[in-house]
């Protein structure tokens, strides 16, 4: 119940007593500052793993050649090893119930003309469904399609910045762009969420690259993309039958660990999050222990505060108050000051998050952030047992008798 006389008791205390208020105050609001700021950072960093595998599709497998390092039924050692489009054929009979789409993926350097602009960028020639695996979002016009894989057309599709540079803001589709000295028709233009980069290569049908390359039909590498249905443990279970088959297929010894590469970016992703929330768990056992600090320095100032008041104590219940109503003062002053200092503190780290956004992106940490309930929830605790903090002392003290306590030195 509001009592008028307490609070006005109370605000004179904490004005006669500034710099024990502020220790007190400071105290609290720091440890919940730190446990703010500290769990964000954790989210930061969760939120760097999620954006570096979710630029791209992640149930994806990459199969690269390599080559050999150890004989083989007969075959020697340092034999380099080829994709080619028969491989591609064979994923899709042999692999057919687990499969999305399958393509091959060519890369390549070219000096790109139009008009007097000019520039060097990369070629990625593959299949209609790399637009499925990279996250290609068309802005303009239409992405590669069967029609170019089987007649091997001229078509190609730009990214945005591919078009900024050239074009300088003049339209693009089916304008011709000189790619190392010959002409290709543009049909398209894609962003890519996963930055400039991404946004400064060129896509062609894969037969076409082949045809350019002497009419050969081999391929840099393989992206296989799988049921995402078939969950982590199917995807486990596809890499090691992709690899068996292949090593079959190509004479790779099953000890060799270069003849051919698989990369899972399934099994990837799942390990970088359990990284990631091991992390989490360490940071959170920081945050814990920034609170626990943070009680111990309330229970520490409330010890003192109160050892300070215990001649004061003694005339309060010399005068007739009632053990009830010293602890009750004291106690209102404790929570009254772990409340405010306790929700400054928590503004203030959420303050900080906030204006960090991706400043911290060098240090792996984007967009930190906590969620609001986590941190009110944090600073009640902390009110709590700040308020239990100062309950403990005066308990203590307003079981004195008020002859003992004016003796107090």
């Amino acid at each position: 119940m509001f009592n008028r006389d307490n609070w006005k008791e109370i605000f004179e205390t904490i004005q006669k007593n500034k710099l024990r208020t502020f220790l007190s105050g400071f105290t609290v609001a720091l440890g919940i500052l730190i446990f703010v700021v500290l769990y964000g950072f954790g989210n930061g960093l969760k939120n760097t793993f999620n954006e570096f595998f979710g630029n791209d599709a992640t149930n994806v497998l990459y199969l690269f050649p390599g080559r050999t390092s150890e004989p083989y039924l007969g075959y020697k050692a340092n034999r380099r090893i080829e994709f080619d489009n028969s491989d591609l054929k064979d994923i899709k009979e042999n692999f057919a119930m687990f499969l999305d789409y399958v393509t091959p993926q060519i890369s390549r350097g070219a000096l790109a003309k139009y008009g007097e602009e000019s520039d060097n960028y990369s070629i990625r020639a593959a299949a209609p469904s790399i637009q499925e695996a990279e996250k290609v979002i068309l802005m303009e016009g239409r992405f590669i399609n069967q029609s170019d894989i089987d007649n091997k057309t001229k078509n190609i599709v730009i990214g945005r910045l591919v078009k900024k540079d050239l074009f300088q803001g003049k339209p693009a589709l089916g304008e011709f762009i000189d790619l190392g000295g010959s002409s290709y028709r543009v049909v398209g233009v894609f962003q890519d969420d996963g930055g400039d980069r991404e946004e400064r290569i060129i896509y062609m049908s894969y037969t076409t690259r082949q045809r350019l390359d002497k009419a050969t039909d081999k391929v840099d590498q393989i992206i296989v993309g799988f049921k995402p249905a078939i969950g982590y443990e199917g995807a486990m279970a596809l890499e090691k039958s992709l690899s068996t088959y292949f090593r079959e297929k190509k004479y790779i010894s099953p000890k060799d660990p270069n003849g051919m590469y698989i990369r899972n970016v399934t099994d990837q992703l799942k390990q970088n999050q359990q990284f990631a929330g091991v992390l989490q768990i360490i940071i959170s056992f920081f945050c814990v222990g920034t609170l626990i600090a943070g009680i111990i320095g309330i229970s520490n100032i409330m010890v003192f505060v109160v050892k300070e008041r215990t001649k004061e104590i003694g005339i309060r219940k010399a005068l007739g108050a009632t053990p009830k109503s010293v602890i009750g003062t004291i106690l209102l002053e404790s929570i009254f000051i772990t409340t405010i200092s306790g929700f400054i503190g928590m503004m203030i780290g959420v303050g900080i998050l906030t204006g960090l956004g991706d400043t911290l992106k060098d240090y792996f940490i984007t967009d930190p952030y906590i969620d609001m309930g986590i941190a009110i929830a944090s600073t009640i605790m902390l009110i709590i047992f700040g308020g239990i903090a100062g309950y403990i002392p005066a308990k203590r003290a307003a079981d004195i008798k008020p002859i003992v306590a004016l003796r107090d030195e």
